[in-house]
């Protein structure tokens, strides 16, 4: 009986012949669109004297958080941990020129997706009132970005297509032809108009939130080779 051994199998590169000149492109286009998501993070933070004490005043805290979020119609899977840490804090003594143990300092943070961006700046205040001693983001996106990536993708070839035109008919040839197409894909979000904040920054005022617009985009690097037409 003999057996069969098998060889790994090696990924073919395939070699597109050309006669005429090559040239290659690179091209990013970037298509706009008003988001429909906001993801903001809220975090609480805890003192006390002994790690246990510390960890279950935390939790006291965080839970009202997530109790509030709830009650403002956030699903449970639109809320995720992000980190716990616990660490002893220590104040520096001049005196003594010594590190004094001052307490045990927990942090809770939470992601939170919200499907409302207009309800963004209420939803972080509520959750400052709720016990959230700081905020951060938000960060907008687009839920389903494919129809914006099928127009940049559209507009990326027809300007490589034109460009490669104007080479070609710089260079001296009448036409071009399509070897190769490769593609990177990037979601391209404004920088978030709020920071961490602190619960004794809050104001009477509700919070503004501007949304503004979100781009996705793509780049296409194209290889065209030069042709001559038959007359």
């Amino acid at each position: 009986m003999s057996a069969l051994i098998g060889s790994p199998l090696a990924a073919a590169e395939v070699q597109i012949q050309s006669a005429g000149p090559v040239v290659e492109l690179t091209i990013s286009e970037q298509v706009k669109a008003a988001p429909d998501i906001a993801t903001v993070s809220a975090g609480v933070s805890s003192e006390a004297p002994t790690a246990v004490r510390a960890m279950a005043d935390n939790a006291a805290a965080m839970t009202t958080v997530i109790a509030r979020m709830k009650s403002l119609g956030i699903e449970e899977k639109d809320i995720q941990t992000s980190g716990i840490n616990l660490n002893a804090q220590y104040d520096y003594d001049r005196t003594s020129k010594r590190q004094i143990f001052r307490a045990y300092r927990v942090s809770n943070r939470v992601t939170v997706i919200l499907r409302d961006v207009s309800e963004t700046g209420a939803v972080l205040d509520a959750l400052v009132a709720a016990g959230a001693t700081d905020i951060g983001g938000p960060d907008f996106s687009i839920s389903d970005d494919t129809m914006a990536k099928a127009q940049a993708r559209k507009a990326a070839m027809d300007t490589a297509r034109a460009r490669a035109s104007e080479y070609a008919g710089w260079a001296g040839y009448s036409g071009i032809r399509l070897l190769e197409v490769s593609e990177a894909v990037s979601s391209n979000r404004p920088v978030p108009v709020m920071a961490a904040r602190s619960a004794d920054a809050i104001t009477v005022e509700a919070t503004p939130v501007e949304p503004g617009m979100v781009g996705t985009g793509v780049t296409v690097t194209v290889k065209y080779e030069m042709t001559q037409q038959a007359r």
